[in-house]
């Protein structure tokens, strides 16, 4: 329903859809790890004002931690419902100017513990090109060091202090070197830039304020990053620029098109078929890392299987695995088909 209220012209999701939203989060991604996150999303779920104020935003601007983190950027601290309730309704515009300037872009840089299995059964050498790739902090996996259930595999060795830990669950073929990169490019509707210290903030401020280790990781892979000379465009993946960066891979090598936790905040399901088939004539291989009930043709009828709020990673549209959003698990699908 379009219409005026006291946060301007909108155009009204749900209610139901937001409590629901907001539930997951506190239940399913933050339990058990951000006890305060848990404690706002599930108050924020229960207060028809602040659900009311979100309905209002695009569907890309209600992410409860966007929400979360731009509070805390206004405030400069981390917010007691109170603090959340008074901002959110006594000065909304404020607070709408951080949430709509910015987005969601987490860029954790554990994911590549969950991504390398796949990567390194993959033809070598490997040219990665990252769908919302934010500051690349995923396109260099053969930079990082890796350990599995606590027992250090490989890695890069120069670094040794910065290790992404990974358990594992059922048949993982687990790797036995890095894989061969060659070629690497990003493609992002806002790329960050970690040189830039008000970006490089954001992102630190997009961790959940009880982890510690992460934020410490988010930093390392920062340090990192500015060492690499990155190529990541600002772009539209449902335009010609995705086209346009697939055709620039070298032809000696497997072009790998990935993406992690992005594609329900860029298109809705239609477009994200429409991607689904298209992606097949341009890439040798399509690594989604995403929600289970993203696309229409696989993924829904595992999704009473979710653990948590876990991704499901899929291989050319083919199910492998349940991931932990930020790496820190991995649980192979019993079924899945040799690669």
């Amino acid at each position: 329903m379009n219409g005026q209220n006291k946060f301007g012209n909108v155009s009204k999701a749900p209610k139901e859809n937001i409590k629901d939203q907001y539930r997951f989060f506190a239940e399913k991604e933050v339990r058990g790890r951000c006890q305060i996150y848990e404690d706002l999303g599930i108050r924020i779920a229960d207060d028809p004002d602040l659900i009311e104020m979100i309905a209002t935003f695009p569907k890309d601007k209600r992410q409860p931690n966007l929400i979360l983190a731009s509070l805390r950027k206004f405030l400069g601290h981390v917010p007691t419902f109170e603090e959340v309730r008074m901002t959110m309704l006594d000065k909304p515009k404020d607070l709408m100017q951080i949430v709509f300037s910015h987005s969601t872009q987490t860029n954790e840089p554990g994911r590549c513990a969950t991504l390398l299995p796949l990567l390194c059964r993959l033809p070598q050498p490997l040219a990665l090109l990252e769908i919302g790739s934010s500051a690349g902090l995923c396109l260099i996996p053969d930079r990082y060091n890796y350990a599995i259930d606590n027992t250090f595999l490989f890695g890069n060795r120069s670094n040794p202090d910065f290790i992404l830990h990974c358990d594992i669950h059922g048949p993982v073929p687990v790797p036995k070197a890095l894989p061969q990169i060659t070629w690497r490019a990003g493609l992002d509707r806002n790329p960050l830039d970690v040189h830039d210290p008000e970006q490089r903030e954001w992102l630190e401020t997009l961790v959940w304020p009880s982890e510690h280790n992460r934020l410490s990781r988010l930093r390392a892979a920062m340090n990192l990053v500015t060492t690499e000379e990155l190529w990541i465009e600002k772009g539209d993946l449902h335009t010609k620029d995705l086209d346009r960066l697939c055709r620039q891979a070298p032809k000696d090598a497997t072009l790998v098109v990935f993406h992690s936790a992005v594609l329900s905040y860029t298109l809705d399901k239609a477009s994200r078929d429409v991607f689904a088939r298209r992606i097949g004539n341009l890439a040798d291989f399509w690594l989604s890392n995403e929600s289970p009930t993203l696309f229409s043709n696989f993924g829904n009828d595992l999704a009473p299987e979710r653990p948590k709020g876990d991704f499901l990673m899929a291989l050319n549209g083919r199910p492998v695995a349940w991931t932990d959003p930020h790496g820190a698990s991995l649980t192979w699908i019993e079924r899945a088909e040799p690669i």
